[in-house]
């Protein structure tokens, strides 16, 4: 890429580096495997920006990029989940993250157990895109994205409304 498509290529990035952070918080819940995935993201969004023509806003783009990435990222590290000969190590929580969690983050929580499609459907309709855009984002029919929100939002309320009833 010449240095005139880098530029470009950064001033169409840089306000939109919010989604790719979603994507990730969205997909990963460990720090380190979310930076990973980010940095995956932008990655690929590097390799594929040649062929961005335009006709799609390129935030439109960029979420079909990132989205297919964090499900390939997911894929994969299952696979490497699988042959890891390593033994896991819990990791001790932070006494104080539980005293600040708030609202979004239990949101967020919620949505990241969600089914790969469904969490990415969420996600695209929490940053205010419309029901034709999701449809043209995921590859699927307009109908199909309604059907998904009504059901989505019926999910994320019962897991919401159950976690208040553990607390």
């Amino acid at each position: 890429m010449n240095t005139a498509n880098q530029e470009t290529f950064l001033q169409h990035l840089n306000p939109h580096l919010a989604l790719a952070h979603k994507i990730s918080r969205a997909y990963q819940a460990d720090a380190d495997e979310r930076a990973d995935l980010f940095q995956e993201m932008i990655y690929q969004l590097w390799k594929a920006y040649p062929s961005f023509n335009g006709k799609a806003k390129f935030s439109t783009w960029m979420y079909s990029v990132c989205l297919n990435t964090a499900l390939t990222y997911q894929r994969k590290a299952k696979r490497w989940q699988h042959q890891s000969l390593l033994p896991v190590h819990e990791q001790i929580a932070d006494p104080t993250s539980h005293e600040q969690q708030d609202n979004s983050l239990q949101l967020f929580e919620a949505i990241a157990d969600l089914a790969p499609l469904n969490k990415a459907v969420i996600i695209l309709y929490l940053d205010g895109l419309s029901y034709e855009e999701i449809a043209a984002v995921m590859g699927i029919s307009v109908s199909n994205v309604s059907v998904r929100l009504v059901r989505i939002r019926k999910e994320l309320e019962t897991r919401l409304n159950d976690k208040l009833k553990t607390q």
